[in-house]
């Protein structure tokens, strides 16, 4: 028999957390002292803290805990519910750190603001190209709902790509097309030689871009925000306008995303006049 406090040490919970336990009825002690009202515990009852302990963290109230309990769940159930959990509390975490890179991002789009290299936008003409293409909707422009989209997307167009054995002939690249209902359909290409055929994914022609405003990003797609921004002021300090989508091309990525190289591309086009003539 074991004194609550060693029960508490051998079953990594506290004392508190055992009387609560006693008083609700969830885990009686194997004994009380009658005059001194002293709590003792077997052994054996290590293995129903435990499950309460586990059943408890995977979200559930003590009367369900109970429930659950008197229920006599098997260890195997016990697993399937910890691995679920285990599941759901990754996904949490995952999601929460996607959510704070985007805030670190943001804050330093806030902190480069006044500091923007327009000197390193080109305009260019991006001629036509023939892509294998899949996509796929994000709910948002959001990197928490793009980053899980995209990765995968692109790794999925790479490995049939290959299966098929269709040439990659230049860096991929990606473009979005915002839906009617505030969600985007991501699209990430691998420019390619396609003869014809039969494959399962779509091989379709983007069309040239005949002024493009262009510039490099370096680092992670998470951290882009400024360098979109720097382009948004050039084109609209040089008597631009957007009139196209944009795309990404991924000139570099190494594994280390921090690493990446690419570049962004938007259509424009001159603002006109009430002459017709352009801006300057």
């Amino acid at each position: 028999m074991f004194s609550i406090g060693d029960f508490a040490r051998l079953g990594l919970v506290s004392v508190r957390m055992l009387r609560h336990y006693d008083a609700i009825g969830l885990l009686r002690p194997a004994h009380v002292d009658p005059v001194t009202g002293y709590r003792s515990y077997q052994a054996a009852q290590l293995s129903r803290l435990n499950r309460i302990v586990a059943i408890k963290d995977l979200g559930f109230t003590l009367e369900q805990v109970r429930a659950i309990l008197d229920e006599k769940v098997s260890t195997e159930e016990l697993h399937g519910m910890v691995r679920m959990r285990r599941a759901q509390l990754e996904a949490q975490i995952s999601a929460d750190l996607a959510r704070l890179r985007s805030v670190e991002a943001r804050l330093r789009t806030i902190e480069t603001e006044g500091h923007m290299r327009t000197a390193e936008v080109l305009l260019k003409r991006v001629p036509p190209v023939l892509v294998a293409e899949l996509s796929a909707r994000a709910a948002s422009y959001e990197g928490e709902d793009i980053g899980p989209v995209i990765k995968p997307l692109f790794q999925e167009i790479c490995r049939r790509v290959d299966a098929a054995g269709v040439s990659v002939v230049a860096p991929g690249l990606a473009y979005y097309v915002p839906e009617e209902d505030g969600s985007v359909m991501v699209h990430t290409c691998l420019p390619v030689s396609a003869p014809p055929g039969s494959y399962d994914f779509d091989v379709v022609e983007l069309p040239a871009i005949e002024l493009a405003a262009t510039i490099i990003h370096q680092g992670a797609m998470e951290a882009v925000g400024p360098t979109f921004q720097t382009l948004a002021h050039w084109i609209e300090e040089h008597g631009y306008r957007s009139i196209g989508l944009a795309r990404e091309i991924s000139l570099h990525c190494p594994e280390n995303e921090d690493e990446w190289v690419t570049e962004l591309q938007i259509e424009v086009s001159q603002h006109t006049t009430s002459n017709g003539t352009g801006s300057s």
